[in-house]
């Protein structure tokens, strides 16, 4: 075998300009220089906007996929491969292992969404699509608008029975897979009643088979497929109807409030708290919830100094959402005797008045007016007024607070002004200073 038989002389328009490697997916840029698509992807998430040829400032960042270039690049790879001698046998495996963590072309995954079968795909497929979709914002919009392509990711998630043993961690995983795609391109579905219709269909693989899934993965899954599979829940959770069927769905509810746990990732607490706020608008689903002890974990939340500024946010809005049913009113002032403090979980909300964020702060009011002005529970008044609760609301007057959170303080001011006999019954609420007192 001759010298020019061990190496190969590659075309220089093959190469991509930064990585200077034979380019996998060439896409041009609005200047017309073609680029790999994962190198100028890499170019432009570090805050680029100029062509790295030609350093002309860029009028869009969009880029278009050079098909001519990606077919004349395959066409030269078919016509050189028998020239590669055994010796790069070993070398050649070190480069496909490393290519096997690429993302595939598009062209590729046209094929590989053209062989899926609505009831069963391999885990190589599907993490290859995963792949290509966390690559970029395009890739998500294309997947999402391939003709049948959510349908044929839904059927497979209603038809993931899962067993024991081996076959059934095989079909979790390929479940995981699949809610993991659902997730990314959930984005860039314009209109997620399409999904909802597809995901919770009463007739074939129905609704059951779909949330049977998705609680299956909830239990068993991943933390990362925990998190998909709770924004998947949210995504579909867009009427009355939709919100009822998955609140409904046994063990559903449940395993949505142990991700909320303190003990757990800060991700699963947030993105089961955002499920929960999106299905519990239903009076049914907020009654199931007080059952369910979820009172008295979102003030274990409250409490932890480890919660995160949006994890409070979101647990005083479901707070609030709960505190419209007298069941919710009564637990959130309901008195905590395991650990013997006796305080209740308006001892928590007054806590974190003006200590988070003007949006927790407005949560925060709206169950105090909630619970002590509106529906004039005694005992909520009484666990406010014994957590200092007066003297925050005297400060929240004196912010640069909304207009609606000023007039429920002043109502909040009225109120304990009449049930009192402190000097409180001496304030003004018309005025902008605090009295000594």
């Amino acid at each position: 075998m001759g010298r020019d038989d061990l190496y190969i002389t590659v075309p220089s328009f093959f190469r991509c300009p930064i990585s200077l490697d034979v380019m996998k997916s060439p896409v041009s840029l609005c200047t017309g220089v073609t680029y790999d698509r994962a190198s100028i992807q890499r170019w432009l998430d570090d805050g680029n906007n100029t062509c790295p040829a030609t350093m002309q400032v860029l009028h869009s960042k969009d880029f278009v996929p050079n098909r001519t270039l990606h077919r004349l690049i395959q066409i030269w790879s078919d016509s050189v491969r028998p020239r590669r001698v055994d010796s790069d046998t070993s070398s050649n495996n070190n480069n496909n292992s490393s290519n096997n963590n690429s993302p595939p072309a598009i062209d590729q995954v046209v094929d590989l969404i053209q062989q899926m079968d609505g009831h069963s795909s391999s885990i190589d497929s599907l993490s290859k699509i995963v792949r290509f979709a966390k690559e970029s914002e395009e890739n998500r919009k294309f997947l999402a608008k391939s003709d049948g392509f959510v349908q044929l990711l839904v059927e497979a998630l209603g038809g993931g029975n899962a067993s024991d043993g081996a076959h059934g961690n095989n079909n979790i995983r390929i479940l995981e897979q699949i809610v993991r795609i659902i997730e990314l391109v959930i984005g860039e579905i314009q209109d997620n009643e399409v999904l909802m219709r597809l995901t919770l269909k009463k007739s074939g693989a129905g609704a059951g088979d779909c949330l049977a899934s998705l609680l299956l993965l909830l239990q068993q899954g991943s933390a990362e497929s925990r998190i998909a599979s709770t924004r998947v829940l949210e995504s579909i959770a867009v009427s009355a109807e939709s919100k009822l069927l998955i609140a409904e769905r046994d063990g559903l509810l449940p395993e949505l409030l142990k991700l909320t746990s303190p003990e757990k990732d800060p991700s699963l607490i947030e993105a089961g708290l955002s499920c929960l706020i999106a299905v519990s608008v239903p009076k049914r689903v907020k009654v199931k919830l007080v059952q369910l002890g979820a009172v008295k974990s979102l003030s274990k939340l409250l409490s932890d100094s480890n919660s995160t500024t949006s994890t409070i946010e979101k647990v005083l809005k479901l707070l609030e959402t709960v505190s419209s049913v007298k069941e919710g009113r009564a637990k959130i002032c309901e008195a905590d005797e395991e650990d013997g403090s006796g305080k209740c979980c308006l001892s928590a909300i007054v806590q974190r008045l003006l200590k988070v964020s003007s949006s927790a702060t407005e949560h925060a009011v709206t169950i105090l007016w909630s619970v002590c002005y509106l529906f004039k529970e005694r005992s909520a008044q009484e666990a406010v007024a014994k957590a200092n609760g007066l003297t925050k609301i005297l400060l929240l007057m004196q912010s640069n607070c909304s207009p609606c959170v000023r007039q429920m303080s002043a109502d909040l001011l009225k109120m304990f002004r009449v049930n009192s006999k402190s000097a409180i019954s001496c304030y003004d609420t018309k005025t902008t200073h605090i009295m000594p007192f």
